[in-house]
């Protein structure tokens, strides 16, 4: 209990509801950051491994855009650690103020690489189903990795005017109190992001995947009118070879998609208000915050629960280490 007392002086404990005290706070705190920080890892890793061992995932060019997520989502759980060692153990403070400079810019970098990655695997799936015949000489392994780098030179650089006192470059949920205290949000560095990050990231997704189901359905439309016509089995066959493997892949990556935007709408939502100066509330930072940082644990459980493919991988890498145990 001392040394929660002594960790609670130097730390900032936001979620201040009236029946707790503060021990209890950072207890809380203390649990949630360190089993996020855990699942994060474990997770991200278990897709790094068996993307290794499984050499179909590599038939999809998405394949590359998710290795770089899940490499970005490990990277975040490893940061995790600074304020999970924070408030495990007594902290000096002495770079307060730099550490949480960097922890919130490199905890921001690595979201916004999600973010582009998950654009970019729209606009894949985009360009495979509507133009399927050059579809390889548009997207090749060169191009591929070309996107990756451009994406995490702009990811760092968009960034980049937080250090120089413009604003918070979005992390909440401060633990530190220096963060908390001292380094606010600015209103025209957030709409900065919005614009230049969020909503293109969003408008991108929304179009492609619009158009997307919008083809599958036409295609599953004129399929069915085809078997009414001429009930063959050759019409069939044509069917079941068409869209339907990159509709039902397109679905899965769509599914990471949504849950991304909902586990991340709430913690926009207060970074803007907050911004704004309309709304302060350090429990709602706290949660949302965690609540947009978890996610880089939800894409490993729903890569794995529809991906045949994944799922295969994974047994195979669990039969490999109990056959070695």
């Amino acid at each position: 209990s001392s040394s929660v007392l002594n960790v609670s002086e130097h730390l900032s404990c936001p979620l201040g509801f009236g029946h707790y005290n503060a021990v209890d706070i950072c207890i809380l705190e203390t649990v949630v950051i360190v089993l996020l920080t855990f699942l994060i890892i474990a997770g991200n890793l278990t897709v790094i491994f068996v993307f290794h061992c499984a050499p179909l995932l590599h038939h999809y060019t998405t394949s590359y855009f998710i290795q770089t997520m899940a490499y970005a989502d490990l990277f975040v759980g490893v940061s995790c650690l600074v304020p999970t060692l924070s408030l495990l153990h007594y902290s000096t403070g002495v770079h307060e103020s730099l550490m949480c400079q960097v922890f919130g810019y490199i905890i921001s970098v690595l979201k916004s690489v999600s973010m582009a990655c998950l654009a970019c695997i729209s606009v894949d799936r985009y360009l495979a189903i509507t133009k399927p015949l050059s579809y390889n000489q548009l997207v090749t392994p060169c191009r591929l990795r070309l996107c990756i780098i451009l994406i995490w030179i702009y990811s760092c650089l968009i960034f980049l005017p937080s250090f120089f006192g413009w604003g918070k470059p979005g992390y909440h949920g401060d633990i530190f109190e220096w963060c908390a205290t001292s380094w606010l949000t600015n209103a025209y560095f957030t709409g900065f992001i919005v614009c230049l990050l969020y909503a293109p990231a969003a408008f991108v997704i929304c179009f492609t995947y619009f158009h997307i189901f919008k083809i599958c359905r036409q295609h599953t439309k004129e399929i069915n009118d085809r078997r009414a016509r001429f009930p063959s089995h050759e019409v069939d066959a044509a069917g079941e070879t068409g869209h339907s493997p990159d509709r039902r892949y397109a679905m899965v990556l769509f599914r990471i998609t949504s849950v991304f935007y909902v586990l991340w709408l709430p913690y926009i939502i207060y970074f803007l208000l907050e911004s704004s100066r309309v709304l302060e509330n350090p429990a709602l930072s706290f949660l949302t915050t965690w609540l947009a940082i978890s996610n880089s644990f939800c894409n490993c459980v729903i890569y794995s629960l529809s991906n045949s493919v994944f799922r295969l991988g994974l047994r195979r890498l669990s039969e490999t280490i109990c056959s070695s145990c």
